[in-house]
Formats: C-alpha cells, sequence, structure tokens
C-alpha cells in the first residue's frame, strides 16, 4: 500500500464513467450548482453559531470574524475601556490616549477546493468532487449573503484557479463554473503525476494573509508535514476551516468488491475477497482520516465532516446547527 499513499484511484471495476451523463452525482452542471446555492439560507461563517453548530465555540475553535481597521487616536474619554489605552502615547503626550478601532465591513474569503483524481470516487451516493464542489457552492451563498468578499481556489491534478476575493454575485458564478470545468477534467485514464496539497496550499498563503475566512474542501490525500506547517501558520492570522469529505467505503471496506488503484504509471486491481488486501485499504484509508482529525486538534482548527455517502445540504445544515430540511 506504501507506494499508492500518493494516489488511491479507486472505483469498482466496470464502465469508465467518464462518458457524458446526466447524473449529477457524478459531475456536476452549473445549473445545478446555481440551484443549490438558491438553498443557502441560515448557513454563516460569522462568530455568532447556532449552540449545536460545529463552529460554535463550545464545539471548535471560535470564528474570530471580522478584523479591525484603526481610526483614529483621541484622548481618553470617562467610560472608555482602559484596555483601549495606548500607553506609548500617554507616556509621551502627558495625558490618556486611546485607539479607536471599527469593525471591517466585510473580509474577503478563499473557498479552496479539491478536485484532483482521488476525489473522483464514490461508492453510495456521488462522487466526493461532487460533494465538495456542491458544499463549496452552498458555502459561497452564505459568505455573500454575510457580506463578505467571495474568492476561491480550485485545484486539479493539472491546474489551479484562481478567483480574487470580490462582493459580487460575478464573483460567485466565477466560482461554480471553475468547479464545473475542473470536474469535467476528472479523468480516472489520465496518467498525470498527483498535484502536491502543498501547491494550493502555498498559493492559499500568498493571498490569504490575514483577516481572511479561508474553507478547505478536500479529501486531504498527501497530507503531510509541510502541509501541516501552512495550515498552522494560515490559521494564525484567519479564520480556518477544514472540510473532510470522505467516502462511506473509508470507514468499512466489503468483501467481494474490485477496486482499480493507481500510482500515476502503474494499475493493479484488488479483490477485497482478500482479508490482507481489505485490511490494508481500511487502514490506509482510516489512517488518513486520523491524520487529518489529529492535525485539527493540535492546531485548533475547525473541522467539518462531510460524506458523499449522503445529500450535502442537510448534512451542510446539521454541521451548521440548522434543521436538516429536505434537500438532495
Amino acid at each position: 500500500m506504501q507506494n499508492w499513499s500518493q494516489r488511491l484511484r479507486g472505483r469498482p471495476s466496470g464502465p469508465d464513467p467518464r462518458p457524458a451523463t446526466a447524473d449529477p452525482r457524478i459531475r456536476v452542471d452549473l445549473a445545478h450548482l446555481r440551484a443549490l446555492a438558491a438553498r443557502a439560507r441560515g448557513l454563516s461563517f460569522l462568530p455568532r453559531q447556532p449552540s449545536a453548530s460545529v463552529l460554535n465555540g463550545r464545539h471548535a475553535s471560535r470564528m474570530r470574524g471580522r478584523g479591525l481597521s484603526f481610526e483614529e487616536l483621541r484622548g481618553y474619554l470617562p467610560g472608555d475601556d482602559v484596555r483601549a489605552i495606548d500607553w506609548k502615547v500617554t507616556a509621551r503626550m502627558g495625558a490618556p490616549y486611546i485607539r479607536v478601532f471599527t469593525e471591517e465591513r466585510d473580509r474577503p474569503a478563499l473557498l479552496v477546493v479539491d478536485q484532483r483524481l482521488s476525489m473522483f470516487f464514490g461508492s453510495v451516493h456521488a462522487m466526493k468532487s461532487v460533494t465538495a464542489a456542491e458544499a463549496a457552492a452552498l458555502a459561497a451563498a452564505a459568505v455573500l449573503a454575510q457580506g463578505d468578499r467571495l474568492g476561491g481556489i480550485v485545484f486539479g491534478d493539472r491546474a489551479i484557479a484562481e478567483i480574487r476575493p470580490e462582493r459580487s454575485r460575478r464573483a460567485q458564478d466565477r466560482l461554480l463554473k471553475a468547479l464545473v470545468e475542473a470536474g469535467d477534467a476528472l479523468d480516472p485514464g489520465a496518467e498525470d503525476a498527483p498535484l502536491p496539497l502543498s501547491r494550493p496550499l502555498e498559493a492559499v498563503s500568498r493571498i490569504a494573509r490575514q483577516n481572511h475566512l479561508v474553507v478547505i474542501l478536500s479529501d486531504f490525500d498527501g497530507i503531510d508535514a509541510p502541509c501541516e506547517a501552512l495550515l498552522r501558520s494560515m490559521a494564525r492570522h484567519n479564520d480556518v476551516v477544514l472540510v473532510l469529505v470522505t467516502d462511506p467505503l473509508a470507514n468499512a471496506i466489503p468483501a467481494g468488491l474490485r477496486i482499480t488503484v493507481s500510482n500515476g504509471r502503474l494499475l493493479a486491481a484488488l479483490d477485497t475477497d482478500d482479508a490482507g488486501a481489505r485490511q490494508a485499504l481500511t487502514a490506509f484509508a482510516g489512517g488518513r482520516i486520523a491524520r487529518i482529525e489529529a492535525l485539527a486538534r493540535r492546531n485548533r482548527i475547525p473541522l467539518l465532516p462531510l460524506s458523499a455517502g449522503a445529500a450535502t445540504l442537510p448534512q451542510m445544515r446539521r454541521l451548521f446547527g440548522l434543521r436538516p430540511g429536505a434537500g438532495r
């Protein structure tokens, strides 16, 4: 299994799903993402969260929300917060002065969406790539609804698309189109080397220097120490949220399943009737999830678990402490 640790290209053996299909569980289209985004009401990344939300301070590191902008330096008045006193200026002027800040009217948000080939897998409901794209569409609508600027990074094994933060429906449409294009480019027969996860994270660090909301939707294939260092640095100055997209097979590999895997050069067929192969696959999938969970705990980064084995919208609503309601 060690040779496949960077690129598990597992899918049940059978017809290649590459031919055109209208099934949105395999590949999303623009109309589907737009319709789903219209149902994002109630989702929010602001600091005040419902009590049951994963982003609530009782469950995870509290969201800081928008940053503060310096407005003015003025003399102290009775009733002012003494914590706002600027002691250097006070000593220089011989009288107490305070620094006045106001909350920024908006903040930039980056939705970082993994559309590499490791995401092109689904055993029950949808491909992980589709689940990530749907969740990103919902998150994009939530960001605009709370008055923040929306941007994104959509990355596959061949290309990285950057959408600079902007408070407009145009930015949302560019992001949704990038998701569709990246999903359409997924090809199980491709022999491209897997894109290291550090590459898009480096792009995020370059753009999101401080006071950004960064939401990363991925299965975190290829997570390593340099990736953790990038995430740790990012989280010091921004609100970072990890959305871990998994498939039910990560929890239990059934017997009688044939899976084709590749390291980008060689193909191998695995039959899970073989107890050793089944145990190795289960350990591989479970180990990655455990690593991400441990990373999030160590760095106090909120982690939202999302399964490709169920409808995306109800899951998102539950994670944000809302009633699941209806939705695919």
